[in-house]
């Protein structure tokens, strides 16, 4: 920013002056209170004027600027002006989830043969871990800041029975800004009991910018050959269905908006991620916004990616700058495992057991 301020005053200085100003940068500030303990937002910033502002307040990305074809930046991301807004009741704007992302059946599953039951709070379902998920809770940060990368280091410990899961699961996320303007999220966790972990990120994405319209004309791709499909309450059937001539494919660009009608109640579903080699890094999704030329690229090592076209904005909610939320203003690419893996004996395993590490890795890079 500093150097933007001197070309403006007509006094860039030498070669060396230039690449000084262009390094990371990192802030620290009070954000808010609650449960008793301090909320504080970072600011982390690369060098080629990408800003991501991220709370250790439910990991929340509350805003992320990303400049458009012709270098004018806009924050991409859903959000509030304040903490309070993330306090009230908030569809899950920007956060970090978990113990399990997305529904399980009933808020029951078994391991071993013992059966435990979850908090329901999605009718008669569990969702994105209960009442009082990984989304709702003040976790412990350090932030770090390198040459080329910035972050904030999360960590929680999700005490055995929290919102009825079982063992006492250590959790750490590490969030960094690059200056390949990526911005990269690790998960890790252990446990000293058997149980289930299924992490995510939750921000709504808007690539024309946060309340500037629906984001049905954005461009999406998704390397998928098959998708979950699910009944009424969004439960999987246990089928892994061809997205072949359906409006389920994106293995070719289309817009959101262009098939949307098809889907009962627009798209909210796991897409199955093609992959020769199991655990890989590779990219999952290409979002692109013909207006403003923003480019959004996801890359994950998980097994499926949930998109959700935000079918439940409805203009109730007032977001930052007074912007009103109405429905299709952002959509959320949500890497993960399949909903309801615990109960689904088809889908890819989810029990992670004392002495393993669950390790996963989501990259957000735009362009």
């Amino acid at each position: 920013m500093l150097l933007i301020a001197l070309i403006a005053f007509g006094c860039t200085g030498n070669k060396e002056k230039k690449q000084a100003d262009k390094k990371m940068n990192l802030k620290k500030e009070i954000f808010g209170e609650t449960d008793g303990k301090e909320v504080f937002q970072y600011t982390l910033t690369n060098e080629n004027g990408i800003i991501a502002k991220i709370l250790n307040y439910g990991g929340i990305v509350t805003q992320l600027w990303i400049p458009d074809k012709n270098g004018n930046p806009e924050d991409v991301v859903l959000g509030y002006d304040s903490l309070q807004g993330y306090l009230d009741d908030t569809p899950y704007f920007g956060a970090l989830v978990g113990r399990y992302a997305n529904r399980i059946a009933g808020g029951k599953f078994t391991i071993d043969g013992r059966e435990y039951t979850l908090a329901l709070n999605n009718g008669a379902n569990s969702l994105h871990g209960g009442i009082k998920g990984f989304d709702k809770v003040v976790w412990d940060a350090e932030d770090f800041i390198f040459p080329d990368s910035a972050g904030i280091i999360l960590t929680y410990l999700s005490e055995d029975g929290e919102e009825g899961f079982p063992g006492n699961l250590k959790v750490k996320v590490i969030y960094t800004l690059t200056n390949n303007n990526e911005l990269k999220i690790e998960y890790e966790a252990t446990t000293d009991k058997p149980t289930t972990v299924n992490l995510t990120h939750h921000s709504y994405f808007n690539l024309k910018g946060q309340g500037n319209g629906d984001i049905l004309g954005h461009q999406m791709q998704i390397l998928a050959n098959k998708f979950v499909p699910v009944d009424e309450t969004l439960i999987p059937t246990g089928e892994l269905k061809a997205v072949e001539n359906s409006a389920m494919d994106f293995t070719t660009p289309h817009a959101i908006g262009e098939r949307i009608a098809q889907v009962a109640g627009g798209y909210d579903h796991n897409w199955v991620l093609n992959t020769e080699v199991e655990k890989k890094l590779r990219m999952a999704a290409k979002v692109t916004e013909p207006q403003s030329g923003r480019v959004m690229k996801v890359y994950t090592n998980q097994p499926g990616i949930q998109f959700y076209s935000g079918n439940f904005l409805d203009g109730s909610l007032t977001g930052k700058k007074g912007k009103v939320y109405n429905k299709h203003y952002g959509f959320c690419l949500e890497t993960q495992h399949y909903p309801d893996s615990p109960n689904q004996s088809g889908f890819p395993p989810v029990i992670l057991r004392p002495g393993e590490t669950y390790q996963t890795t989501t990259i957000y890079k735009f362009e």
